[in-house]
């Protein structure tokens, strides 16, 4: 483990799915003239300490680096993205790996606010061995902070189910669940970014 890994909090955003609902990329989507990825990597950015927030992308997708610099965005390519979620996964983890804990999420929750992460945050600093997450009635889901000792298990994953079952597969004394009311807004279909248009206000940024 790097120096300094045990105090470690590094941040993964899942952005090389294939959109196919939505019948455009996700990340590129805009709200108010932003995009989707840029409106998360904002909401995100006071969290990412010394370290770059990484993003997982598809390959020769040129289009969504532009306008990040390196020192707080950094990107990685997956080339087996036709595999599922957890392809996406293995590289964040992968990436991420000399690290206390890794914060995923997706890049579609786009009404996400800071006090949620915050919370979030301050959930697993609480107990660093135990999987902090949004609670879904009595299931983990994203975000969720995946400690240290779960690396091993995420970097095993295959197919579309992403962290879902190994998750679930803990006891539940491993678990520490909260709500997070912003992330319950996710864009998966073309209404579902109309409705985001609408709920949200011209210059909120998630702060």
């Amino acid at each position: 483990m790097k120096r300094g890994a045990s105090l470690t909090l590094r941040i993964v955003v899942l952005a090389a799915g294939f959109s196919v609902r939505l019948g455009q990329p996700k990340p590129l989507a805009r709200i108010h003239g932003q995009s989707v990825l840029h409106r998360t990597i904002h909401t995100l950015s006071p969290f990412r300490a010394a370290s770059t927030i990484i993003v997982v992308i598809p390959r020769r997708a040129f289009r969504y680096t532009l306008g990040f610099p390196r020192r707080s965005v950094s990107f990685v390519a997956n080339a087996d993205r036709s595999t599922g979620l957890a392809s996406s996964v293995r590289l964040g983890v992968v990436r991420a790996r000399h690290s206390a804990g890794i914060l995923l999420l997706p890049v579609d929750l786009v009404d996400l606010q800071r006090r949620d992460i915050a919370r979030l945050i301050a959930r697993w600093r609480g107990g660093r061995r135990r999987v902090a997450a949004r609670r879904v009635e009595a299931y983990a889901a994203a975000p969720l902070i995946l400690p240290r000792w779960l690396y091993a298990g995420a970097l095993g994953l295959t197919g579309d189910t992403g962290l879902r079952d190994l998750v679930r597969r803990l006891p539940r004394d491993t678990l520490s669940l909260t709500d997070l009311p912003s992330a319950e807004v996710d864009v998966d279909m073309p209404q579902d970014l109309e409705r985001a248009r609408r709920r949200i206000r011209p210059g909120s940024r998630g702060s």
